[in-house]
């Protein structure tokens, strides 16, 4: 059976977008990957850019609130902005909750070379770090 991960960030535009896309594109065989935000907008078109540039298609993605999935049980609650990490509800009780800070690349001015340079790097941080913290747990 297959974990069920939740990523959380303040706008579920960018890095929870990126984690759940690249969670399901590499790790879909042992892990269910979704995402929310304690305030939605959507979905940041640099984010799905640079996802399509390595082969990951989330053109469809939504910007999704975190009381979509009140009630639903996951075995993890990722935050990956401090905002979210602040405001995370309590509802998520009895699941292990878990901080993995990024920058957000939502913020990044210049270019577009530039803005997108920033999102690429943030976008193979998350697939680093998050696959590192996976690896671990599914060791235990």
């Amino acid at each position: 059976m297959k974990k069920r991960l939740l990523f959380l960030c303040t706008a579920n535009s960018a890095r929870s977008q990126m984690a759940e896309a690249l969670v399901n594109h590499d790790l879909g065989d042992r892990f269910e990957a979704y995402s929310a935000g304690t305030a939605p907008k959507t979905p940041h078109p640099a984010a799905l850019k640079v996802l399509a540039e390595i082969g990951i298609d989330h053109g469809r993605a939504r910007s999704k609130s975190l009381e979509e999935f009140e009630g639903q049980p996951f075995d993890y609650v990722i935050t990956l902005c401090d905002g979210a990490n602040e405001t995370c509800p309590l509802f998520f009780g009895g699941v292990e909750r878990v901080h993995l800070g990024f920058e957000d690349p939502a913020r990044a001015t210049g270019t577009e070379e530039e803005v997108l340079t920033a999102f690429r790097r943030v976008r193979d941080q998350i697939r680093v770090k998050i696959e590192a913290f996976l690896k671990d747990k599914t060791q235990e």
